[in-house]
């Protein structure tokens, strides 16, 4: 798969529900192999076979390698469908608004500190915005931490 916008449009259309979760669980662990029983009980499959369904599934989309002695390695990343709102920062996967959340939260509460104790309407109009900006971003990142798949 070269990357180009028909073979995202084709991995969008096809990483949707467990197939999405077991891409989800390898992302959280790049390097690391898999095997199918581990990934069944990790995400709490039915049975084997349904795990392994969804891996040869992300073998075919090609973001998946099977090796020889049978596991599954994360063979690239994508941002597709809700994953384009989530960046990597170590091990985990966040929201990329939260950087944002965390980043307007603390001009607020430094505005709020050196210039809060002003009356006027300068000073009104500012707070109001800073907090109006901080509860949209703050709603956004909260949302999409629900919307994660696992």
């Amino acid at each position: 798969m070269s990357g180009e916008p028909s073979d995202l449009g084709l991995i969008e259309s096809q990483l949707k529900g467990k197939t999405l979760l077991v891409y989800w669980f390898m992302l959280r662990s790049p390097g690391s192999s898999f095997g199918v029983r581990e990934i069944q009980r990790s995400l709490g499959f039915s049975s084997p076979s349904v795990a392994a369904h969804h891996l040869d599934k992300l073998v075919s989309l090609g973001l998946v390698d099977k090796t020889m002695r049978g596991e599954y390695i994360l063979r690239r990343e994508v941002k597709v469908g809700v994953l384009r709102f989530f960046t990597r920062f170590g091990r985990f996967l966040i929201p990329r608004y939260l950087f944002y959340s965390v980043w307007f939260t603390t001009m607020l509460v430094v505005y709020l500190v050196l210039y809060g104790h002003s009356g006027s309407v300068h000073n009104v109009m500012a707070i109001i915005f800073g907090g109006l900006a901080c509860l949209i971003l703050w709603y956004e990142t909260l949302r999409l931490w629900r919307e994660k798949p696992i």
